[in-house]
């Protein structure tokens, strides 16, 4: 019983960790510049990480295996916000258009008119 459990704990971790992945790529093919793209390739290759890490930890069930799993995830909490920041920053710095298709102040459809007025203040 505990062994179907667990079997299907990893199925899950490691499909949702792909999807992560999947849409961490597909977020690199899609967004229009380079600050959406560090956006969505930041985030879902650090939920893709670590989520796969967990399964990792979870197969093998080794004191040692689990240990690298969880340094290698707080490694990546720490380091990725920190590389993507300093690329967008860099790539702020240098110039690198923003995609002109939509602005902070830009009203958006279907948002009812004192939404738009909140950061105006």
């Amino acid at each position: 019983m505990i062994q179907a459990i667990l079997e299907w704990a990893l199925a899950l971790l490691i499909i949702s960790g792909s999807f992560f992945g999947f849409t961490a790529a597909l977020g690199l093919v899609r967004m229009r510049d380079i600050y959406l793209r560090m956006s969505t390739s930041g985030k879902g290759a650090t939920l893709c990480c670590g989520l796969l890490l967990i399964g990792v930890a979870l197969l093998f069930q080794d004191t040692g295996v689990t240990a690298r799993a969880v340094a290698a995830i707080l490694f990546l909490l720490l380091t990725v916000p920190v590389g993507a920041h300093m690329i967008a920053r860099a790539a702020f710095r240098t110039g690198t258009p923003m995609w002109d298709g939509e602005s902070l102040n830009s009203p958006r459809k279907g948002l009812p008119n004192d939404i738009d007025k909140r950061g105006s203040d």
